[in-house]
């Protein structure tokens, strides 16, 4: 029996500041110096050729998927510049030229590595062959690929209980590897499937499932050009969805209004300088939000009532303000509705929404004489306690006005990876599918589980408890990604296993179970090549359209393995080709995946033909106005309560927010540049009113803490500095914040954590 070694690792890296420099916010988006930025990022890691190679074929026709957001691409993209600044730096971190190997690992051990920071770990590039770290060990050493999948299937058939074992998934994954995934894991006996969605956009999928009977948004792209009103909330398209912008852009030349709310006043919303439009370049750009509603965080709801109640009452004068005829007909609650806001005095909601009433009236004017609304969000919104009735609040607007379910009008919830949208639409969930399973048991041969897995908050606590023994990650940085950053590593750390299906080094691999295995594997932009094939894959945008994505670089390693591949092959050696899925067949030719996924999967049809050019959209009830799976066959309007956070005295609410050179966990640099600054990821932003009552200037150093149910977490060591946000607010970067969210708290009914509302305290440090 090997001797297990217990590794001092780190879950920060040496803390310390890098420089900072700090200089007044941005008021234009993108531009000239956006492009630069762009350039820069790809012509260092990859070089001059390689960079415009991957760049122009980045979003087109025949090309692939830009490896960051899931925004769509547009039916006639620009031919030479169909992709974003942070699309540049995504495909560029992707595809550096720097890597990591065997020497590499010799000569560094696990330990040494995590002090490095997360920007500096990401900086190393990418791995290039697999590699093994053993319970004597604290360095990698390589491992055949053939001796790892055995290595993994022993350990799952050292099990007692499938329910051991936990196959997280990352958004970054395709259609096809995400449903061999899926399918793996329930062939070989659980439904233990958490992915990021549980992290972000979970509560979208819950409010949206329990209203409108679908947990995907109904717009299209083009109904983002034809919208009469669009309100951006809880989101900062600018740093986190770029491509975006030109859609508002669109929505504004043709006469449309956009309404920001957000506790931050984001440059991407303030002013924007097309790249793909000479004029914009050359120009002043074009001002993107009509209106800028400063909510406080987390008072959405109120906000969003006193929008109603004034809807309501100037309807009661003008009978044609709200849609009755659609309410009528498709829409169940109004009179409860009604009710409810009854309840609510609009000067005690507009003191918690913290937005001035002229401002307020302003919007209600817009909405009263439109009906050609869209509501987009992101993680503003769905990280609260509340989020789910947040979402149902901005529903119900949507709802009294008749837009959904008609052109220029919906929702877009706007999914922050690349295709986590896709790959819950192939099966990775951690609820069960009656209708899936039966498709299962039909076209694969095989009884899937009938008990709901685990999600992550519940696989962290699995983990933490010792009843989960192996982790499976495909992608992604879990450690990172998850709350409660010191609970978490001691969960991973409690297994027998865990295993990284990676690109790039990241600090999960660090801070590992007893044995920890680290797969190298493609990168979106890499070409995939099967007995002398050319693979393609798919993957599914935020507006519901399934296209294909072909690589086309020289991959980094002869030694790295696709995505399904590496799924197929593990299967084919855990099963020992016993099995009714060809498991070996299906990782060497992509086609036979999506033949099954058409065959079990519903909305999914010929596939691999029709996600060919720009792809084809999956079915959506809304847009059809069809609410027969919802009860009484009618969309549901909500009743939610306005949220209590019963703040100390000395408490402030903190929401975790990404800098402009960061893109989920991964830190392409250390500038946050529409936001003043330069050189450094360790500041929270103050408002100066808060500042003055607590004693601190400008550059002050403080530790952060929070405190819930009597545990104390610690942030330490951030640099103080005055901002625009509201009074009772602060906000500062993760994943440097997880740490202070609990991992036991979070979103009702969703279980997505709190981190954009997490009630703390500020300590200011003696200067030595």
């Amino acid at each position: 029996m090997e001797k297990e070694t217990k590794r001092n690792v780190s879950l920060t890296g040496d803390i310390k500041f890098t420089g900072l420099r700090l200089k007044g916010p941005m008021q234009t988006s993108a531009g000239f110096l956006g492009v630069k930025e762009a350039l820069r990022h790809t012509f260092k890691e990859m070089g001059i050729v390689r960079s415009m190679r991957g760049l122009l074929e980045m979003n087109q026709e025949e090309g692939f998927r830009c490896p960051s957001c899931a925004w769509p691409v547009p039916q006639h993209p620009s031919k030479i510049a169909e992709y974003c600044e942070n699309g540049a730096k995504a495909l560029a971190d992707e595809a550096t030229r720097e890597n990591v190997g065997a020497d590499f690992f010799a000569e560094h051990s696990v330990e040494e590595l995590s002090r490095l920071s997360d920007f500096e770990l990401n900086k190393l590039g990418r791995v290039v062959e697999p590699m093994v770290l053993k319970p004597d060990s604290i360095h990698y050493e390589p491992i055949t690929w053939q001796d790892a999948f055995e290595l993994i299937s022993d350990g799952l058939h050292q099990l007692k209980d499938p329910n051991e074992a936990i196959f997280y998934t990352s958004g970054r994954s395709s259609n096809e590897a995400a449903y061999l995934y899926g399918m793996f894991a329930r062939a070989f006996g659980t439904n233990n499937l958490p992915d990021c969605s549980n992290m972000c956009h979970e509560s979208s999928g819950v409010a949206l499932s329990e209203t409108l009977g679908i947990g995907k948004g109904s717009v299209k792209l083009d109904d983002l050009y034809g919208a009469e009103v669009i309100m951006v909330v809880g989101q900062n398209p600018g740093t986190n969805h770029p491509r975006m912008l030109s859609a508002l852009e669109k929505c504004k030349k043709n006469g449309g209004k956009i309404i920001s709310i957000n506790p931050l006043a984001e440059t991407g919303l303030v002013n924007f300088k097309n790249p793909q439009s000479v004029s914009d370049m050359l120009g002043n750009g074009q001002p993107i939000a009509d209106i800028h509603l400063p909510v406080k965080i987390n008072e959405d709801i109120a906000l969003a009532k006193l929008i109603l109640n004034k809807l309501v009452a100037l309807d009661a004068k003008n009978p044609n303000v709200l849609d009755h005829e659609f309410i009528v007909e498709y829409v169940d609650g109004y009179d409860d509705l009604l009710k409810d806001l009854e309840r609510y005095d609009m000067e005690s909601l507009q003191r918690k929404s913290g937005v001035y009433m002229r401002k307020i009236d302003k919007v209600v004017e817009l909405l009263a004489e439109n009906s050609k609304i869209v509501v987009c969000w992101a993680m503003g919104i769905t990280q609260h306690k509340n989020a789910v009735d947040c979402i149902k609040e901005y529903v119900n607007i949507l709802l009294l006005k008749g837009a959904v379910g008609k052109p220029f009008a919906g929702t877009c919830p706007v999914r922050g990876h690349s295709n986590v949208q896709g790959d819950r639409s192939v099966g990775i969930m951690h609820y069960v599918s009656k209708t899936l399973n039966e498709n299962i048991q039909k076209h694969l041969n095989f009884d899937p589980p009938t008990e709901k897995g685990y999600d992550t908050v519940e696989a962290i606590k699995a983990m933490h408890d010792k009843k989960a023994k192996v982790f499976v990650c495909l992608g992604g940085n879990f450690l990172m990604a998850a709350s409660d950053t010191q609970y978490t590593a001691e969960a991973i750390q409690n297994c027998d296993l865990t295993v990284q299906i990676s690109t790039k080094l990241n600090r999960s691999h660090l801070v590992t179970g007893k044995t920890a295995l680290l797969l190298p594997t493609f990168g979106r932009s890499e070409k995939d090549e099967k007995n002398g094939d050319l693979q393609f894959l798919t993957m599914e945008s935020s507006t519901g359209k399934v296209r294909q994505s072909k690589g086309l670089l020289k991959p980094a390693s002869e030694h790295i393995k696709s995505e399904p591949e590496i799924i197929a092959l593990l299967a084919h050696t855990y099963f020992r080709g016993n099995h009714s899925m060809n498991w070996y067949e299906l990782g060497q030719d992509y086609n036979l995946i999506r033949k099954l996924i058409d065959k079990t999967v519903k909305g999914f049809e010929n596939t691999s033909e029709q996600s060919k050019g720009f792809g084809y959209y999956l079915p959506n009830n809304v847009r059809s106005r069809d609410f027969r799976m919802l009860p009484n066959g009618m969309a549901q309007l909500s009743i939610t309560p306005l949220p209590d956070h019963q703040l100390k005295a000395d408490e402030l609410l903190l929401m975790t927010i990404r800098s402009h050179d960061q893109f989920n966990t991964t830190i392409y640099g250390l500038d946050d540049r529409y936001r003043g600054i330069h050189n450094e990821r360790r500041v929270v932003f103050m408002n100066k009113e808060d500042m003055a009552e607590k004693g601190l200037t400008q550059l002050d150093v403080v530790n952060l803490h929070s405190n819930y149910d009597g545990i104390q977490r610690t942030a330490e060591k951030f640099l103080v500095v005055t901002y625009d946000i509201p009074k009772g607010n602060m906000a500062a970067y993760f994943p440097e914040t997880n740490m202070l969210v609990p991992h036991n708290h979070f979103a009702d009914k969703s279980q997505t954590p709190i981190s954009k509302s997490i009630k703390v305290t500020v300590e200011k440090m003696l200067q030595t």
